[in-house]
């Protein structure tokens, strides 16, 4: 049954109590506002007018997946069962308008398995831990629920349930939607954007609980962080050569201690124009994370990124093509001391079959390389993975990951997804992750996915 409708309203109450408290104060200095500076009907007027000039969003996600993973099921040391997966995704969403500069957003997401359902649905309590993991759990929730207030010049404050990320997706190496499930992870928080300073964007964002992909339904702390967390976000964007990011991410998750961590960074990335069809692309970026709160680990690790590709132009049925060449490091220096981004979108990262979404104790050295093709309206991806560990530097595996993506009429989109990961059967890959599974089995992933947008 759905989350919104099965839980008792006075538990909603004390699981966002904090929320609920900023989003009636919020409401109450709005109210208040409005009958302070014109008489009762005009104030009246201007909030029906603000909430019926809003914008309504709308969308639809199907998707099927199939997984074949070779890793054995702890309980009954047998191989887990190929995963079938089809899953609906609906979103619907209200933007009103402003009233005296403040705004209000809903957005409601309620995700369904139609049609097969043979795989576990990663909560923790799925009666089909046979199958292999798709983390799609069935859930009706709100996505976001915020108050907005755009008086402050150049700013806007946001407070209530939203969305976070600092990068364009699906990079979201840090803070991120987790946006290739079906349920999105969100913040119930108090955030500021202010773009005051020429080519300038200033991001902050208090969070006091961060909502996972796996829902209610999943056992803590997989269902949710309880947090007191701090995010800031710099970017200059002045620059001819490109732009300049800063960030700093302050991680104290209550009931998640391992996870608590200060991670401190600076990336710059940008492209150079060649001639008129031809131009050089590259990205250096470079993070350090330290164990924090009540962590009880001991960490101190460090995180790189080097990029260089070349973007061409041409006329025809193929008008577009790009070739990266990518090093990615999260330092390991076995167990708990490694580099983990327990917020961001992982599965853009170290290849989609999803094998290091949580870093493993010895780091991870990503050697790849990405091709890119736009052809007869569509676009077509390929990469390449060359995974290995940081500590004792031995191999994990070799990873190809395949996608063809198009969109129709600007709102119907169409595509076919695969992935492929070959571990490496060395006795000391083996050994060393034998606690780890996820890097020492194979695993094949098809997706099939259409989708209807407004």
């Amino acid at each position: 049954m759905p989350s919104i409708i099965r839980r008792p309203w006075g538990s909603i109450l004390k699981h966002n109590f904090l929320s609920f408290i900023s989003l009636s104060g919020l409401a109450i200095v709005m109210c208040g506002t409005g009958l302070a500076i014109s008489p009762y009907v005009q104030a009246e007027t201007g909030i029906w007018d603000a909430i019926t000039g809003g914008k309504v969003d709308f969308s639809v996600r199907y998707r099927f997946e199939h997984v074949e993973d070779d890793r054995v099921n702890s309980a009954t040391g047998l191989k887990l069962k190929d995963a079938d997966a089809s899953t609906i995704r609906t979103t619907l969403g209200y933007k009103t308008g402003q009233f005296h500069n403040f705004g209000a957003r809903l957005l409601l997401q309620d995700v369904r398995d139609i049609g097969a359902d043979n795989f576990n649905d990663a909560t923790g309590k799925s009666s089909k831990t046979a199958y292999a993991v798709v983390a799609d759990p069935s859930d009706t929730d709100f996505l976001e629920a915020y108050l907005s207030f755009n008086g402050l010049s150049d700013t806007v404050i946001k407070a209530g349930r939203q969305i976070i990320t600092y990068r364009d997706a699906p990079f979201h190496r840090y803070m991120g939607t987790i946006l290739w499930r079906q349920n999105w992870q969100n913040h119930d928080a108090l955030s500021l954007v202010n773009t005051a300073l020429p080519d300038t964007k200033i991001s902050y964002a208090y969070s006091w609980n961060i909502n996972r992909i796996f829902t209610d339904e999943a056992i803590s702390p997989k269902n949710e962080f309880d947090s007191n967390s701090h995010f800031i976000n710099l970017k200059y964007s002045g620059l001819s050569l490109g732009s300049l990011e800063g960030y700093v991410y302050l991680l104290d998750l209550d009931n998640a201690d391992a996870f608590s961590t200060n991670t401190y960074g600076a990336r710059f990335n940008g492209a150079y124009p060649v001639g008129d069809n031809f131009k050089v692309i590259y990205t250096a970026e470079y993070a350090h994370q330290t164990d924090a709160a009540d962590n009880p680990g001991d960490i101190n690790a460090n995180y790189f990124l080097g990029e260089l590709g070349a973007s061409f132009n041409f006329t025809g049925p193929v008008n577009a093509v790009t070739i990266k060449f990518s090093y990615e490091l999260q330092e390991g220096e076995g167990g708990a001391d490694r580099f983990v981004t327990i917020l961001g979108t992982n599965h853009a990262y170290q290849g989609w079959a999803d094998r290091f979404l949580i870093t493993p104790g010895d780091g991870v050295k990503d050697l790849y390389v990405t091709f890119v093709a736009k052809l007869f309206g569509a676009k077509f991806i390929a990469s390449y993975h060359d995974l290995n560990s940081d500590n004792l530097d031995y191999d994990y595996g070799e990873e190809l990951d395949l996608l063809l993506i198009k969109t129709f009429y600007k709102h119907y989109t169409l595509g076919l997804k695969y992935a492929n990961y070959n571990a490496d059967e060395s006795l000391i890959n083996i050994t060393q992750n034998g606690a780890n599974s996820t890097v020492t089995n194979d695993a094949s992933i098809v997706w099939a996915f259409a989708q209807i947008k407004f």
